[in-house]
């Protein structure tokens, strides 16, 4: 994992070869803890896809995978606490805007010394660390208590996006999918399975920017993608207006086995996005919206 750059004073990734673990389980499951893009929406109208913001955790063999920290991270920290085991997980981040980062400060798990957490990103649009961006969102008066409260051993890694980072026999490919908002998408690999990350789509993308996500969802056995939406305060949806077209072009285009839409906008309700899970599927098949608490078999 030597395509990392070192993060403040904390450890850095080593070139020491992985050890296979004897105790490695034989699958590849990801599960869904959070399914909304902007903010939190609690609602008895959004009961049925929930209401955090994202969160998607990876179990592969006897890795913890967990791609961004919405609100979704505490309820899967919550699930970890009746564990009462140590807890070691690797944690990456799309971007550092407020509703990937927002459940990190309440992700239980990572006030407990004996767990280890490894926290993966790239630089903000401000060109901050994820590490900085982490620690300002706990200073006062956003929150009460700094990030030093963390009793977990927390190490930081940099990600350069492009480069690929190894955790024994799984290879995460990275790539800057969206350069407006320096987000990076990600292409997990373990056997011959693989699941791509891309969450940050735009509905007319530039064309570098479509050349880097093509590479690495080509032919993936699980795509998880946003559908495209404007911006909240003028949140419609006309006749004609297919905002889940971006995605489904992609995963035609590179090949995809199936395909899951995440990262609903607030504003769209259960029966909205029932009906929207019908017209993904009568166009691809093999594609579903994503739900709180789905669990997914790859291969």
């Amino acid at each position: 994992m030597s395509n990392l750059e070192l993060s403040g004073s904390q450890s850095y990734v080593t070139e020491k070869p992985a050890t296979p673990s004897s105790s490695s389980v034989d699958h590849f499951r990801v599960q869904f803890w959070g399914v909304r893009g902007l903010i939190p929406t609690p609602s008895s109208i959004a009961n049925r896809y929930g209401g955090n913001t994202a969160c998607v955790e990876m179990h592969i063999g006897n890795k913890h995978l967990i791609f961004d920290g919405g609100t979704g991270l505490r309820i899967l920290g919550k699930t970890w606490q009746q564990l009462k085991q140590p807890l070691e997980a690797h944690l990456f981040f799309t971007n550092s805007q407020s509703n990937r980062i927002q459940g990190f400060p309440f992700f239980a798990p990572a006030f407990v010394a004996e767990n280890c957490f490894h926290i993966y990103g790239s630089a903000a649009s401000n060109s901050a660390s994820i590490k900085q961006c982490l620690y300002d969102q706990m200073l006062q008066p956003h929150f009460p208590y700094p990030l030093q409260v963390m009793q977990s051993k927390l190490h930081f890694y940099n990600l350069i996006p492009g480069h690929e980072v190894k955790l024994d026999e799984i290879t995460i490919t990275t790539a800057l999918i969206n350069q407006t908002q320096r987000s990076v998408g990600y292409r997990v690999t373990w056997q011959d399975y693989s699941v791509a990350y891309v969450t940050d789509l735009q509905k007319n993308i530039d064309e570098i920017d479509k050349e880097r996500i093509l590479e690495i969802i080509q032919g993936v056995d699980l795509l998880i993608a946003n559908a495209t939406y404007i911006p909240p305060t003028s949140h419609k949806h006309e006749s004609g207006d297919l905002h889940w077209q971006t995605a489904v072009n992609l995963a035609q285009s590179a090949g995809v086995q199936r395909l899951v839409i995440s990262h609903h906008h607030p504003d769209d309700e259960d029966d909205f996005l029932d009906k929207v899970q019908t017209e993904v599927q009568s166009v691809f098949p093999k594609a579903l919206l994503a739900s709180e608490g789905l669990i997914l078999s790859v291969g």
